[in-house]
C-alpha cells in the first residue's frame, strides 16, 4: 500500500525494521542524524522513564510482549515517546499464534486525515486476518487531530485491530476526546535527568553507532550539552553532534565549552504555545509576582518572550493581576500594567519587552492585597444567592416626565452640598444594609483606606460604628 510520505515520520535513512523483508537488526545509516543512529534498539538501551519501566509496570509489561493495550504518551519533547513506540511494535503479543513483532506504521498528524485513518485500520484488518500480526499505529502530535479524526480511530482501537500508541506533548484530558481516553493507557513521560542526559552524550560519543571515539567530551563541554538540553534528549544529542562537526572541521577532538558554544548559537526554549507548557509558565509567572520574588518573575517572562508568546496576552495578565494581587496597595500598579499594554499595542516588539518586564517589577515589589478580588467576589455571590433587593427610591433615575410622581429621585440628597462632600443616606437596597464588602488589608496604600473606611461607613451610615452584615 502506498503511503505518498503519510505514514513515514522518520528519516528515509532510518527503515522501518518491522516492515516485511526488512532485518530486526538493521538500522539507520550512517549518514542519519547522530539523535536517529543512536534511538535506543531494547529495553535495556532506554535511559530515563523508570517510573514507568520498573519490574511490573504496565509500559515495561507492554514491551516485553504483555497484553496488548494502546497507550497516550504525554510528556515534554525528546523523553523517548517514538523511541518506546518503536519498541512496542517490537515486542511480540505473548501468543504463540501471533508473529513475534508487530508491523509498525507512523502516521503524520499533520497531514494525515480521515481518509488515510480508515485506510492504515483497513490494512491492518487484513494483516491480522492473513498472518495474525497485529498493527501499532503511532500517531506523533495526536493532539492535532481534530474530534472526527480522533473518533475515527475508536471502533479499530476498542476492537485491537490496532495498537494505538498517541504521543503529545500536552495534556491529554484537554486535547484527546473521552472515549479515546477511556480506552487507553495514559502514560506520562519526564524529562531526563542531568546524569541521565550524561549517560546519552557518553554513549553517544564511544558507541559506533554514534561517533565511535573519534571525539573527547571535556566536562565543561559535557555540562554546557546537558544545560542547553534541559531535560530533551534529542536537543542534547543535536547539539554534541554540531559541536563534534565543529571541532572536527578545525582539526582538533576536544569538545570543550568553547566548542560548545560555537555550535549552539541560541537555545530554543521549550514552550508551547497551545499546549501545557503556555499555562504552566504562565501560570508560574503570575505566582511570582504575587509572591513579591521579582527575580523569578522576570525569568518567567523572558521564557516567554524569547518562545515568541504573544506580548498582548502578557500584557493584559498583568493588567489582570494589578488588580487582582495588588489592587488599592499600590493604585499605580494598574497604570503601570495598561502603560506595558499600550507600548506593546502603539510600539510592538522587541521595544515592548522593556515596558513589560517594567510591568513586571512594579507589580512584583508591589506592596499586595486580594481585597479588591474578595470584596467583588463576595457581592457578586450575594447577587447569584438572589440577595438583590429593589433600588432605593431616592435613587432611582429622575429623568423623565412622571418619574416624580412615580416617587423616583424623591429626597435625594447631594453629596456636594455637604462641606465634607459626604453625608448620611441609605445606598444600598433595605436587605443589604450595613453590609460590608470591601475590607482593606494594612499593606502600601490600602494602610490609609483602613483607617479611613470606617469613618466614612459611619458618616454615610449615621451609625456610631460600621456594621457588619
Amino acid at each position: 500500500m502506498s503511503n505518498d510520505g503519510l505514514f513515514d515520520l522518520e528519516p528515509a535513512s532510518d527503515p522501518d525494521p518491522t516492515e516485511a523483508g526488512s532485518s530486526a537488526d538493521a538500522g539507520p545509516s550512517a549518514g542519519a542524524p547522530l539523535a536517529v543512529r543512536m534511538r535506543p534498539r531494547s529495553l535495556d538501551e532506554v535511559v530515563g522513564q523508570q517510573h514507568l519501566l520498573k519490574p511490573g509496570a504496565p509500559l515495561r509489561r507492554l514491551l516485553e510482549g504483555g497484553a496488548p493495550a494502546s497507550v497516550l504518551l504525554y510528556g515534554p519533547p525528546g523523553t523517548g515517546k517514538t523511541t518506546l513506540a518503536r519498541l512496542m511494535a517490537r515486542a511480540g503479543d505473548g501468543s504463540a499464534t501471533t508473529a513475534p513483532g508487530r508491523h509498525f506504521v507512523a502516521l503524520s498528524a499533520l497531514s494525515a486525515g480521515v481518509k488515510e485513518l480508515r485506510a492504515v485500520i483497513e490494512d491492518a484488518r487484513r494483516r491480522l486476518d492473513r498472518s495474525g500480526q497485529r498493527t501499532v499505529l503511532f500517531i506523533d502530535e495526536v493532539h492535532r487531530f481534530s474530534k472526527t479524526q480522533q473518533d475515527a480511530l475508536l471502533g479499530a482501537v476498542e476492537d485491537r485491530l490496532v495498537l494505538l500508541v498517541a504521543a503529545t506533548t500536552e495534556n491529554p484530558s484537554f486535547s484527546v476526546v473521552s472515549p479515546l481516553l477511556s480506552r487507553s493507557l495514559i502514560l506520562q513521560l519526564q524529562s531526563l535527568e542531568e546524569d541521565e542526559l550524561r549517560t546519552l552524550l557518553a554513549r553517544a560519543v564511544f558507541d559506533p553507532r554514534g561517533l565511535n571515539g573519534a571525539v573527547t567530551l571535556a566536562d565543561d563541554g559535557e555540562a554546557a550539552l546537558v544545560r542547553l538540553a534541559a531535560g530533551d534528549a534529542r536537543r542534547a544529542l543535536t547539539a554534541l553532534e554540531a559541536a563534534a562537526d565543529g571541532v572536527q572541521a578545525d582539526g582538533t577532538a576536544v569538545i570543550d565549552l568553547a566548542a560548545v558554544e560555537r555550535a549552539v548559537t541560541e537555545v530554543a526554549v521549550r514552550y508551547d504555545r497551545a499546549g501545557d507548557q503556555h499555562y504552566d509558565v504562565i501560570s508560574a509567572f503570575i505566582k511570582s509576582i504575587r509572591g513579591s520574588d521579582p527575580d523569578a518573575a522576570l525569568h518567567y517572562l523572558a521564557r516567554m518572550l524569547v518562545a515568541g508568546e504573544d506580548a498582548r496576552f502578557i500584557a493584559r495578565r498583568l493588567m489582570i493581576h494589578a488588580s487582582e494581587d495588588v489592587g488599592l496597595a499600590d493604585p499605580t500598579a494598574l497604570q503601570a500594567a495598561t502603560a506595558a499594554a499600550q507600548v506593546v499595542q502603539l510600539v510592538g516588539m522587541p521595544e515592548a519587552r522593556l515596558a513589560l518586564a517594567q510591568a513586571t517589577l512594579h507589580l512584583a515589589t508591589a506592596p499586595k492585597s486580594g481585597a479588591v478580588v474578595a470584596a467583588i467576589g463576595e457581592a457578586m455571590a450575594d447577587v447569584r444567592a438572589g440577595a438583590v433587593g429593589s433600588v432605593p427610591p431616592h435613587l432611582r433615575d429622575g429623568h423623565y416626565a412622571g418619574a416624580e410622581k412615580l416617587g423616583n429621585a424623591v429626597g435625594y440628597r447631594y453629596p456636594h452640598s455637604s462641606p465634607d462632600g459626604v453625608l448620611t443616606q441609605q445606598y444600598p437596597p433595605d436587605e443589604l444594609v450595613g453590609k460590608d464588602y470591601y475590607v482593606p488589608t494594612t499593606h502600601g496604600a490600602e494602610r490609609v483606606l483602613a483607617e479611613r473606611l470606617p469613618k466614612l461607613r459611619r458618616a454615610v451610615r449615621g451609625t456610631g460604628a460600621g456594621e457588619k452584615g
